[in-house]
């Protein structure tokens, strides 16, 4: 039985816990999770990236959907999350093995 189960064929291959130097608000303590996805379930699971929040050291809630659109209206792959990880400005970089590009996601401050 595992500690947390994300679904069948997800395929999760990147994991990154965020920390104080990370993303902000409830996006502050858990794992960023890349689900690679996979091509043979119907109707298609994963291709996007999630985040799992932690309390004490582990998993506390159902994972949040934190990027997404990597699949088009006709179930097409547009992108697959592999790995993810920050750099050293705090932004999320996520590896995408069918764009063939690494995505860069940053937030920004905001003033109400």
């Amino acid at each position: 039985m595992p500690d947390y189960a994300l679904g069948n064929h997800v395929a999760p291959l990147g994991l990154t816990f965020s920390n104080r130097h990370s993303m902000p608000g409830i996006f502050k303590n858990g794992a960023f999770i890349g689900l690679h996805g996979s091509w043979n379930r119907n109707p298609l699971a994963g291709y996007k990236v999630v985040f799992v929040p932690f309390n004490a050291g582990k998993p506390s809630g159902n994972p949040i959907d934190f990027l997404t659109g990597f699949l088009n209206t006709k179930g097409e792959a547009h992108g697959r999350p592999v790995g993810v990880t920050f750099d050293n400005t705090g932004a999320l970089l996520v590896a995408d093995d069918v764009g063939n590009v690494v995505w860069r996601v940053s937030h920004t401050e905001t003033n109400h």
